[in-house]
Formats: C-alpha cells, sequence, structure tokens
C-alpha cells in the first residue's frame, strides 16, 4: 500500500491549509488541498505559528519530492538524448543520399536533375562557415556592440586602417563592404519578402473568417433530389448511369480494399460500371488485380479491367484512355477514385443527387479522411496541412467563387463537362488541376461536400511525402505558363481572372514558397552575418505563430503540435522552392511522376460494414483482408520480404540545418534572443528530416 503522509488538526477546529501527498513511488505522487485556511487563522497568534509550522513541513515534502521527480526527468533526458545519437550514428553509416540512389538507378530521366540548388546551398554553407570564424575572432576582440554603428564607430576610433595589422584592416573593410553593398540589397529583398508574407498572411485570415461565417450561417450545399428519392424512386427517379474509374499504378498494397470498396456502392447495378484501369508494369502485380476483379466479376458485379502496355501520360493518359471506350457515350457522370481510396456504400447518393436540375454544375468532390493520421509525427502534420485545405481553402471557394481545384480523386464529374472543356490532357503531372481550370474556363460550376467523406492514407515516410509535394507544387507552375493566355483571353469576368492569376496561381502556388524559403532559411540567417539588415521580432515569431495557430484551426486535436508544425512547414519549404522553381522553368525533374508508396491500411469500421452487408460471401472479397491463396500472391509476398529498403540522408536539407545552426551560433555573440531560438530550432527540425528521423523508421 502507498505510503501517505497526512498533516491536519483533529476535530471540527482544524485550521490552517490541510494538505495529502499521496506518493506510489518516487516518479508519481500527488497534492490535493482539502481546505482554504479561514479568517480565524490571522486572528489567534499561537495558531497562526503553528499553521506556519505545518506549511513549512508541508513545503519541504512538496519540494523534495519535486527535486526527485526532476532528477528522474533528467536521467530520462539523457537516456533520450544518447538513443538519438544512436539512431542518427546508425543513419549516417546505413543511409544514402540522393546522389548515391540516382547513380544507382537505371531510369534515364534521373540524370536530367538540377544539381544548380544544390550547388548554392553549398556557397551558403561554406560562406557563412567562414564568416563565423572571421566573426567569433572579431568578437573576442571586443568590436561587437548592440548596433552596427556602434561597431563602425569603435572600429573607427580605435583601429584605423593599417595601425593594428592585417586582421584590423580585412575586419574594417568586411564591415564597409557589409554596410555600402550588403546590407541595402539584403534589406530590400527581406522587405519584399515581409510585404509578401503579409499579404499571403492577409489572405489566409481572409479565409478563416470566410469558414467562420460559414459555420456560423450553417451555408451547406442542398440536392434536390435526397438520399431518399432515390432509394424509393420517386420524385422523378433520378438514377443516372455512373461511370466509375479506379486508376492504379503498381499498388498491391491497396488494390483489395478499393475494389472492394467500390463494388460494394449502393446503387442500381444495371446503372454503374466499374472500371480498374491498371497501368502496372509488374507482372505479378498485373496477374494479382487481373484475378481480383474476376473475383468481383463472379459476384455480379459489373466491373472490368483495362491495361495499358505503354504508361505515356501517366494518371492523365490512364483516364484519358478510358474515356475513349465506346461505352461511355452511354454514361451522363463518372466517379474517380485513385487506388487507396475507400469511398462508403452511400457515397453516390450523396454526390450524384446535387447535379439534379443544376446543368452548370460540373464537379461534386468530397472531403478527405485519413485513415492513418495518427500513425506518426508526419502523417499528424500532413493531417493538420490537408485539414486546413478541406475545411477552408475548398468550403471558402465553393461557397463564394463556385471554383476550386480538383482534387484528382473522390469526385464526381458531368462526363458532358469534361469533353466541353478538352478531356484529360497529358501536358502536366497535375491533370485534375489543368482540367478544372479549363472546365471553370467554359462556365462550368463546382460544388464541395464538406460533410462526404472518402477514406484514404497518407504517406507515412518522408520520402514518399516529399515525392508527392514535389509533383503537387511542380505541376501548378507547369500549368500557369501552358494556361495563362487562355485565362487571359477568356471570357470569364475580370474578378475571377484576378482570383484564378494572382490568388489561385500566383499567390498560392508561387509566393507561398518563395517567401517561406527565401525569408526563413537564407535572409534570416544571413542577417546574423550582416546584422545592418534586420527581421523584426514579429516577422520571426508573432505572425507564423499566428498563422500556424489559425492552419491548425481545423484540427483541434492537433493543438499539442502546432510549434513542431510551424519548423515542419518551414522545413518542407525547400522541397516546395525547389518544385516550384523546377515546374516554373521546365527542368527535369518536373516531368518526374512517382506514384506515392502506400501501405494497405484499412478503416476496422468499413471493414466490418462491408462484412455485414455481403453475408454469404466469401471474407477474402472484403477490404483489405483476402487471403493469399494463388502462386502470384504467394510469389510477391516473397519478393517484398526480400526487398532491401535504405533509409535516405537528404544533402539539402542537411546543408541547410548546418547553415541554420551556424547562423543561430553567431546570433549568440549579438545576444539576438528570439532569432537564436528560431534559428536553433529550425536547424534541429532540418537535421531530423535530413537524416529520415522523421516518419516510418526502416530498420
Amino acid at each position: 500500500m502507498a505510503p501517505k503522509f497526512e498533516w491536519w488538526a483533529k476535530g471540527n477546529n482544524r485550521k490552517g491549509t490541510p494538505v495529502v501527498v499521496k506518493m506510489e513511488n518516487p516518479n508519481n505522487w500527488s497534492m490535493v488541498e482539502l481546505e482554504s485556511p479561514s479568517e480565524q487563522d490571522f486572528l489567534v497568534e499561537g495558531r497562526r505559528e503553528k499553521s506556519r509550522n505545518k506549511n513549512a513541513r508541508q513545503l519541504t515534502w512538496v519540494l523534495l519530492l519535486k527535486a526527485h521527480r526532476a532528477a528522474g526527468c533528467l536521467t530520462s533526458l539523457g537516456s533520450a538524448l544518447i538513443a538519438l545519437g544512436t539512431a542518427v550514428r546508425r543513419r549516417i553509416i546505413a543511409g544514402r543520399t540522393d546522389s548515391e540512389i540516382s547513380s544507382s538507378s537505371s531510369q534515364a530521366n534521373t540524370k536530367s536533375k538540377p544539381r544548380l540548388f544544390y550547388s548554392c546551398l553549398k556557397v551558403f554553407l561554406c560562406l557563412s562557415l567562414m564568416l563565423l570564424a572571421f566573426e567569433t575572432a572579431a568578437y573576442f576582440k571586443g568590436w561587437h556592440f548592440e548596433t552596427p554603428k556602434l561597431q563602425l564607430q569603435f572600429i573607427f576610433a580605435v583601429s584605423p586602417f593599417g595601425s593594428k595589422g592585417f586582421f584590423d584592416w580585412v575586419y574594417t573593410h568586411w564591415v564597409m563592404l557589409r554596410v555600402g553593398y550588403l546590407a541595402p540589397p539584403l534589406q530590400f529583398l527581406a522587405n519584399a519578402c515581409i510585404v509578401l508574407f503579409l499579404i499571403q498572411s492577409l489572405d489566409r485570415l481572409i479565409l478563416c473568417l470566410g469558414c467562420f461565417w460559414i459555420r456560423f450561417k450553417k451555408i451547406k450545399p442542398v440536392p434536390k433530389a435526397s438520399i431518399s428519392d432515390l432509394e424509393t424512386g420517386e420524385n422523378g427517379c433520378f438514377l443516372p448511369m455512373v461511370l466509375v474509374q479506379i486508376p492504379m499504378c503498381n499498388e498491391k498494397e491497396v488494390y483489395q480494399q478499393s475494389i472492394a470498396a467500390v463494388c460494394n456502392l449502393d446503387w442500381p447495378k444495371t446503372k454503374i460500371l466499374i472500371q480498374v484501369l491498371d497501368d502496372s508494369d509488374d507482372p505479378i502485380t498485373q496477374s494479382l488485380i487481373k484475378e481480383e476483379v474476376h473475383k468481383w466479376q463472379k459476384g455480379g458485379a459489373r466491373i472490368v479491367y483495362r491495361h495499358r502496355v505503354n504508361r505515356e501520360g501517366y494518371k492523365a493518359g490512364n483516364l484519358k484512355s478510358a474515356m475513349n471506350c465506346s461505352y461511355v457515350k452511354d454514361y451522363e457522370f463518372v466517379a474517380i477514385f485513385d487506388a487507396d481510396f475507400q469511398p462508403l456504400p452511400d457515397f453516390l447518393k450523396k454526390t450524384i443527387p446535387h447535379f439534379k436540375d443544376n446543368e452548370e454544375l460540373g464537379l461534386v468532390q468530397a472531403r478527405w479522411s485519413f485513415v492513418n493520421k495518427e500513425e506518426n509525427l508526419l502523417t499528424r502534420l500532413q493531417n493538420i496541412n490537408l485539414a486546413f485545405h478541406f475545411e477552408v481553402e475548398q468550403q471558402v471557394n465553393s461557397v463564394f467563387l463556385n471554383f476550386f481545384g480538383f482534387n484528382g480523386t473522390a469526385g464526381v464529374w458531368r462526363i458532358k463537362a469534361l469533353e466541353d472543356s478538352g478531356g484529360w490532357l497529358e501536358r502536366t503531372t497535375v491533370e485534375d488541376m489543368d482540367i478544372a481550370v479549363r472546365a471553370h474556363l467554359h462556365g462550368w460550376k463546382f460544388i464541395f461536400l464538406n460533410d462526404v467523406e472518402c477514406i484514404c492514407e497518407l504517406p507515412e515516410s518522408y520520402e514518399a511525402y516529399r515525392k508527392q509535394q514535389h509533383r503537387w507544387h511542380s505541376g501548378p507552375m507547369q500549368l500557369f505558363r501552358l494556361c495563362l493566355p487562355a485565362v487571359i483571353k477568356s471570357k470569364i469576368s475580370i474578378a475571377k481572372k484576378f482570383n484564378l492569376i494572382f490568388l489561385f496561381f500566383l499567390l498560392r502556388k508561387l509566393i507561398l514558397p518563395f517567401y517561406s524559403f527565401t525569408l526563413f532559411c537564407i535572409i534570416l540567417p544571413m542577417t546574423m552575418f550582416v546584422p545592418e539588415a534586420e527581421l523584426p521580432a514579429w516577422v520571426v515569431c508573432y505572425i507564423p505563430a499566428t498563422m500556424s495557430f489559425l492552419n491548425i484551426l481545423p484540427a483541434p486535436k492537433s493543438f499539442p503540435f502546432i510549434v513542431p508544425y510551424l519548423l515542419f512547414e518551414n522545413t518542407m519549404s525547400v522541397t516546395k522552392f525547389n518544385a516550384m522553381v523546377s515546374g516554373l522553368f521546365q527542368l527535369g525533374s518536373a516531368y518526374e511522376w512517382v506514384v506515392t508508396k502506400k501501405s494497405g491500411r484499412s478503416s476496422e469500421g468499413d471493414l466490418a460494414g462491408l462484412v455485414e452487408n455481403q453475408e454469404g460471401k466469401k471474407t477474402k472479397h472484403q477490404r483489405g483482408v483476402s487471403a493469399p491463396e494463388t502462386d502470384a500472391e504467394k510469389k510477391a509476398q516473397k519478393t517484398s520480404k526480400k526487398k532491401k529498403k535504405h533509409n535516405r540522408i537528404y544533402v539539402k536539407e542537411l546543408s541547410l540545418a548546418f547553415l541554420l545552426l551556424t547562423a543561430a551560433t553567431r546570433s549568440l555573440l549579438s545576444a539576438q534572443g528570439i532569432h537564436f531560438y528560431f534559428l536553433l530550432f529550425q536547424g534541429i527540425s532540418f537535421l531530423l528530416v535530413g537524416l529520415d528521423l522523421i516518419g516510418e523508421q526502416v530498420e
């Protein structure tokens, strides 16, 4: 039984501050105050003195227990640092850099990757290290004061040219060069980025206010045909022909659950056709998907399997090829789901009714929900971003503008809108955004349904997430170059043109990654070595913290991760900036298409629902529970076991980590408080990401 230490007076006349301290073990104790002191305690001197003695003993116990607990925390912190050091050592020994992986790859397009970005980072790093050594020597000479003017006064008063030796002469000219030539352009660039930062923050604030207004007024798209009308066949019997497409490529982890989910859609069997569009170049994966389709065909589902020998155009080419089938003309709508998406059975009943008596409506987009959003820190941070994207950006643009970027999946298109807009084009890696922009220019309207969710999964490794973000940020810049003339010449209103050009493309796709990387990863560390150019504390701390707070509002459970989120977003600005430049200037990496790695996770609740809906059927047809009975499935399992995985070392992130940590060390010399802490923690976050210590850990 845990020992108890109790202090209180006996009887009903007990005074003072009675406290019970319970200690089950040295690291687990609690203190409960039973009663506050009464006024009588301060009237009698004897009682007051006695109360003081009791309180002193109580305070002594509490302080001893807190000291013991603090010692335990220090011990655990030391073990945590040792574990982190071991993990870093293992990464450095077993990891491979991007250049090593690229050289060992047989793909031809990896040779065209630009190395200029990495070379510039190395130049900045070498320069910062040299300046750090230079400034450290000057610091020990006593040449650092709070302002640059005092530095100049001190140098010119004490150390005129040539009188104190070569180092004094070099440092004097360095300060003059700094003041006359380096600080003005650096300050101008910093001010420009601050202006862009404020504009983007204002846009983010307006979006949040719009979302608040939607919630306050309970604005929600209301279909003219309800679900009950579809079930009873009343109100004109709006049961159109629907084509469902599942494009996939070498995604053997998720093909079963996606096919099972689509085959369980609650829609008349005679009015739905499912196309499994397989671009896999792996024969084993092809056979697995084909066998799964045959299983569902035998079960009565209207499903067909299509395979392309040539992957030309990637996903856009796959969808374009499928839409060229002769039987597509019999269908009015097409629903698209990526291979890891698992729509609920009532998905079509919640989306299709919005098209009734609304001939201008071209797209109905549903929201994504994630089965693995709490898997690791990386998925939690992704969930914050995507929750804001759907809850705020997509919903506000849908309600007030009738336009937003198609997310490429979990949406239903009117086939006439696709054909009127020119169909799927293979000119960019963001075919979904491309078709959405062209449909908007032709006058079609969009609706986003925030209350209709489609289950999918988030990338669990940094490598997969990095490649996904590269495609998502290089493609829009490709598209902007291609569609800008069409936007200018289109017949839409000037307000819609302004929204499309400035807000949709420039502000949210180009300016955001530009200032995030330039301001926080380049300008801020450079101001440590050129102190005549300054960044105010509100730019470094307060505005970013406020914007992160607004971003995290749609995902309130993620509030404990607000600081890691802020640091990680700045860390990802390297990838986004590199992708933006690649897409804008049509560099080699802009045309890369890498399928995001999936783990094949399923929702247990949805699995139970499918089993209940499919009584009497074999469980191997259900979502993600097929047993590997065929030779192809057994061979695939053996192949996956033999495949050796490597952790990567990301040289760009590591270069920036050392650049920021060098700048943090320099900021210590000038005692810049908030700048030092930001640079220190931002440098640590770059270091963790550069060593692949975030997300899925591969042994």
